[in-house]
């Protein structure tokens, strides 16, 4: 595993991707139709590993021999299979003289997103001229219950249930079909596994986009997103989930850490443990730093990074982990001892 630090080329900005994922039949393919039929005015490309439910209308299209086709709006589509071949397409669609604004990568409604967002972890001369923007998920409000909690896949992988784990933002697609209930009871389903993404409800895939391109889900947050708190102020945080196996698990620190003892000690903690804990992300204070730094992590994969200063805020750092069978009292245990103020006790005592 390594620790990176991802940079454009001298003068750039890296561009933005974003992940979409969603189950079977949730709408992404209607979405990405939104997509690339709006008149935003940005070059998007729109990289997928399978066709979905229906094949994106021709007329949007003009086919080409390296089956990359320009959209009549400036939008380029690419059918890849994302797993294997999405460094190779990416180099592809980098190597054109006109620059993208955005690229887009729709998974399968059977993938799990999380290796493809450790594409964009990797120490590659690709890694350093595109940045992850987000991933997002769509669930289908109808059915997204019987998805989630499929009895036949009780304690074995469960796609559905890793999108949503993976989600930066979810959409709660096809609301017309749902009771306000029922949709509070899927609200509260979510919630237990995955605290922090922000929900979308929706109809048609209606979307405003500007809340799903360009949001830097993986850039410095407010504080307030890492709050357990569920939006209309009642806290849904509980000990118990229909899937016991999938948790969200939320830690907050009062003092900055040492650098170089919480990097080490996540490392640890994503070696060991990697296969169960799917997404990691926070913001922490770092001892005679005055910036907030960025953790994130994708199963083995991690990031640490400086940020923005933490001027006038409160330097309290948290630190979210999303997985399988996560044991709370021993992650805190091993990173507790990383604090500048542990450390300084440590060498007092000796």
């Amino acid at each position: 595993m390594s620790t990176i630090s991802i940079n454009a080329p001298a003068g750039e900005q890296p561009i933005p991707v974003t992940i979409l994922t969603g189950f079977l039949g949730a709408g992404k393919t209607t979405l990405l139709n939104r997509i690339l039929t709006e008149r935003h005015g940005y070059r998007i490309a729109v990289i997928e590993n399978e066709f979905g439910e229906e094949d994106v209308d021709s007329d949007l299209v003009l086919t080409s021999e390296e089956e990359i086709f320009q959209m009549t709006n400036g939008c380029i589509c690419c059918v890849a299979d994302v797993r294997t071949d999405l460094v190779q397409i990416l180099e592809k669609l980098l190597a054109r003289p006109d620059r993208l604004d955005h690229i887009l990568v729709e998974t399968s409604g059977l993938a799990d997103p999380t290796p493809v967002a450790a594409t964009f972890y990797m120490d590659t001369d690709i890694a350093r001229q595109v940045r992850l923007d987000a991933v997002i998920t769509l669930i289908d409000a109808r059915h997204a219950l019987g998805h989630l909690d499929d009895p036949e896949l009780l304690n074995a992988d469960n796609q559905a249930v890793e999108q949503v784990v993976s989600a930066d933002r979810i959409i709660v697609n096809k609301m017309d079909l749902v009771t306000e209930s029922e949709y509070c009871t899927l609200q509260e389903r979510i919630r237990r596994i995955n605290q922090t993404a922000e929900l979308i409800p929706t109809s048609y895939a209606r979307v405003d986009m500007g809340r799903i391109l360009g949001i830097n889900a993986f850039e410095p947050v407010p504080a307030a997103v890492f709050d357990p708190l569920e939006e209309d102020g009642h806290d849904h945080h509980h000990d118990h989930s229909h899937d016991p196996t999938v948790e969200s698990i939320s830690l907050t620190f009062d003092q900055p850490f040492d650098a170089v003892q919480l990097e080490e000690r996540l490392k640890t903690l994503l070696d060991d443990d990697g296969d169960r804990i799917f997404r990691m992300k926070g913001i922490v204070a770092v001892e005679g730093d005055h910036r907030r730094y960025v953790v994130q992590g994708v199963h083995r994969l991690m990031e640490m990074r400086p940020a923005d200063p933490w001027a006038n805020r409160p330097r309290s750092g948290k630190l979210v982990f999303i997985g399988r069978n996560l044991d709370r009292e021993a992650i805190e245990a091993l990173l507790t001892p990383a604090l500048a103020a542990a450390d300084m006790l440590r060498q007092g005592a000796g």
